[in-house]
């Protein structure tokens, strides 16, 4: 099966990819201490801080996200860390914290609910913490957390620095990291930046890398000391994939022509879109007015038959999730994120009601 005849990727990751894109990966691979690997590297890091709206350094990481969520963790917790959960991976950044034998609470509220900013205020008022992890977008409940007001109330305890996974919000959601004391942000590519998965990305601000050079046992491949050595030369400790960073210089020069605020506003129409359709025609799970702009999960109210229905579309050129971990037989999941468009979800939703009709005949 070549690639034009693979199913239209309608999942919360990996997620479409333009052809454009694929085409760029292809380019021959340059020595990672030349010349020109730092221009395409200082191309890269440019577009993702404007993308971002920060100045902070950002790093590259040959690796998934969950890699940077440990760096995250390993480099900028001194004391105690606060884990806020509201989904399944929000859930996974608690577990990695207590693995690396980083002291960490769990501050849980309930599937499809959003963290709210008392939430936070309150355990930092309860607990010495000196930071704090917040799932930006919950992929696993179609949650989109209040990150400006959660960052406003972290901002209010000056010693809690915010690290912030926005595996997927990033560069379909506009958030501005500089302006909001974001102290660590990062994402993988296969999501919102719609690239092939094994790349991420993360910026890091000057108080979390100094933060950083006071603890120790950090390892090395998530070192931001080692990461902030070899970014200063504008290279990467190790090889890092060149393919993904070909891909991300053509994805940035793409998005920077649709418009960032085009792009932005491109994902809520999308969001919008199949959140009026789910409505009408099953129930939205997420809570009201904390819905994702990139991921919408669908509560099976009407009690269909969710494998059979992903069967259906599957044999008709669509692919969607099903529920993730405890919510597999109670939802189902789509997604509009990265290089989709409004046509793509009118498409997907027809077809899906199309599909319905012939489940019931």
């Amino acid at each position: 099966m070549n690639r034009r005849t693979k199913p239209k990727l309608f999942i919360p990751g990996p997620t479409h990819v333009d052809e454009e894109v694929l085409q760029a990966m292809q380019g021959y691979p340059v020595g990672h201490r030349t010349q020109e690997f730092s221009e395409l590297y200082e191309e890269v890091i440019r577009g993702v801080q404007k993308v971002l709206f920060t100045q902070n350094t950002v790093f590259l990481g040959t690796c998934s996200a969950t890699g940077l969520m440990e760096a995250a963790v390993r480099n900028s917790v001194a004391k105690r860390c606060a884990n806020f959960i509201c989904g399944a991976f929000s859930r996974r950044w608690h577990e990695i914290t207590a693995l690396c034998g980083i002291d960490c609470d769990p501050i849980e509220v309930d599937l499809g609910l959003a963290i709210r900013p008392d939430t936070v205020r309150r355990a930092l008022q309860r607990k010495e913490y000196d930071a704090v992890t917040i799932v930006h977008n919950e992929t696993s409940t179609g949650v989109m957390n209040p990150i400006q007001e959660i960052a406003e109330v972290v901002n209010e305890f000056p010693d809690v620095f915010l690290l912030v996974d926005m595996v997927s919000s990033m560069a379909s959601v506009k958030t501005e990291i500089d302006r909001l004391g974001i102290d660590v942000a990062l994402a993988s590519v296969q999501k919102g930046w719609g690239l092939p998965p094994g790349f991420a990305v993360c910026s890091v601000s000057e108080r979390a890398l100094q933060r950083s050079r006071q603890i120790r046992n950090k390892g090395y491949y998530f070192n931001f000391e080692v990461m902030e050595k070899y970014a200063r030369k504008s290279q990467t400790p190790t090889t890092p994939s060149i393919s993904h960073m070909y891909a991300m210089r053509t994805q940035l020069e793409r998005i920077f022509r649709e418009g960032l605020e085009n792009r932005f506003q491109r994902h809520h129409q999308m969001a919008e879109f199949v959140r009026n359709w789910a409505r009408q025609t099953f129930a939205l799970f997420a809570e009201p007015g904390f819905e994702s702009d990139t991921v919408t999960c669908i509560e099976n109210s009407e009690d269909i038959d969710v494998p059979e229905l992903r069967s259906r579309l599957l044999k008709k050129g669509f692919l969607i999730s099903g529920g993730y971990g405890p919510l597999k037989e109670r939802t189902f999941r789509i997604a509009h994120m990265g290089d989709l468009q409004l046509k793509n979800m009118e498409e997907l939703l027809l077809t899906i009601d199309e599909t319905l009709k012939e489940m019931e005949s």
